[in-house]
């Protein structure tokens, strides 16, 4: 048994290891005698100080999208996440996972101002990992801005994306892990996973060299944490009952709210990423919803005719399946691309969920890799030719051809794979003995991980 204070030993190393990152004029023709052309001149030349003055000025209006961006993003993982997770497990864990997924959000909050947002989006000395000059945001002032919104804006609304994704990995291990395996992994996961891709995708490290599109978090956030969930199920173990006797969601009802909530706060995820309310924030909140509601009809119709019965878990599984797919592609195409990717998503990652379960029999409870890391993964394959502009309606991509810029995609997505599935061994390798085991006893798994690890009951009926 583990005899380690556990939430001490947590903050302890998760501190540590962040603070230990401290170590590493064109000039007027003389013969112009006419006042015009002077004037015109001096305006010439007076244009660049012009322009810098203006994209230095604060635009109220971005500021304002971005702020309630940044809010529909945590919306997704409080409350919607945790709900759509909650109400897929037992009665008997649904507050171990809530309590996991507000946790998360508290540990990558205080991990992004501590070293995180300085990691992921500063400038580095080489394009592996960012810099170390904004640790604990010691360079933000109210005046600083990113483009012409705030950098505060900017740093909270980024700060949200490292809340969702290693929240997505509980899906792989609810109902059987310790609370201090979860912070524990959680902390170390984001610093030796999440912040190196964020750099390299968005932060102008190698994969952003190469032009990579990851409009939204295809690679960044759901390959990294389908990858991981994997690798993480895996060693974790299987559920008792599993595959055979597993029970049921013990709240369809709870899973569609939490299913919508994240529906409506994808809007800020993908949208948002626009980093202003443009044009391109417009058409990636039109082509998110086209393919979120293709997936969920798609999923619904093949589960139909698999089943006998069209389920609500299923078609709302499949709104997930689509919103994850178009993320990375949100800003690369248009409706027609929008269309192909949901219907995509619906079918591949529906018989994904299948594969991983009953052909690699690995028990990831409730199918972060097959949704999100198979979602992702695909979108960020087709978005290299549905984003070319042709007659499905993309808006363009950056190399020669669309078969160069899948080469270049499908590097992002292999990097991202290699070092999560890596890191996610050795992180469990290395805790483990630390807190006596990541698994909870067969009598707390037995008995509930509310009453177990948490000492609450989520239902009490008089």
């Amino acid at each position: 048994m583990n005899k380690i204070p556990n939430s001490k030993l947590c903050f302890t190393i998760i501190l540590f290891l962040a603070f230990s990152f401290t170590g590493f004029s064109q000039e007027p023709d003389a013969s112009i005698n006419d006042q015009n052309n002077i004037e015109k001149v001096a305006d010439a030349q007076t244009a660049p100080e012009k322009e810098e003055a203006v994209t230095a000025t604060l635009d109220t209006g971005n500021t304002a999208w971005m702020i309630t961006a940044t809010a529909l993003v945590l919306f997704m993982t409080l409350p919607g996440l945790a709900l759509f997770y909650g109400g897929l497990v037992q009665s008997k864990n649904v507050l171990s996972v809530l309590m996991q997924c507000f946790a998360i959000a508290c540990l990558a909050s205080i991990l992004w101002v501590v070293c995180g947002y300085s990691l992921s989006l500063t400038a580095g000395e080489n394009e592996w990992i960012g810099g170390t000059s904004a640790f604990f945001l010691k360079t933000l002032s109210v005046e600083n801005l990113n483009g012409d919104f705030p950098e505060s804006v900017w740093i909270i609304f980024q700060m949200t994306f490292a809340i969702i994704t290693p929240g997505l990995i509980v899906g792989a291990f609810v109902e059987r892990i310790k609370f201090s395996a979860v912070l524990l992994f959680s902390g170390l996961w984001l610093l030796f996973v999440y912040f190196p891709v964020c750099y390299w995708v968005w932060g102008g490290g190698w994969l952003a060299e190469k032009g990579v599109i990851d409009f939204a978090g295809g690679i960044v956030v759901h390959a990294t944490a389908g990858a991981s969930a994997l690798t993480l199920a895996w060693m974790l173990g299987r559920r008792q009952g599993f595959p055979k006797t597993l029970k049921p969601p013990h709240n369809p009802g709870m899973v569609m709210i939490g299913a919508s909530m994240l529906w409506v706060g994808w809007f800020g995820f993908n949208a948002g990423s626009a980093a202003a309310a443009n044009e391109s924030a417009g058409m990636a909140m039109l082509v998110t919803h086209i393919s979120a509601a293709t997936a969920s009809l798609v999923w619904m119709f093949i589960e139909w005719k698999q089943t006998g019965k069209p389920g609500l878990v299923g078609i709302v599984t499949g709104t997930i399946a689509g919103l994850a797919t178009i993320t990375p592609a949100s800003g690369s195409v248009g409706p027609m691309g929008a269309i192909i990717i949901g219907a995509s998503a619906g079918i591949i990652c529906y018989f994904a969920c299948g594969f991983v379960k009953e052909k690699l029999g690995v028990d990831d409870s409730l199918d972060v890799a097959a949704v999100h890391g198979v979602g992702g993964i695909l979108g960020t394959l087709m978005v290299a030719y549905l984003g070319w502009k042709g007659e499905l309606g993309g808006l363009g991509i950056n190399l020669d051809s669309w078969s160069d810029q899948l080469i270049v995609q499908a590097q992002g997505c292999v990097a991202a794979i290699v070092l999560s599935v890596v890191a996610t061994y050795l992180i469990v390798k290395i805790i483990s003995p630390l807190i006596g085991g990541i698994r909870v006893s067969e009598e707390d798994e037995t008995k509930g991980l509310d009453q177990a690890l948490h000492g609450e009951n989520a239902y009490t009926l008089n």
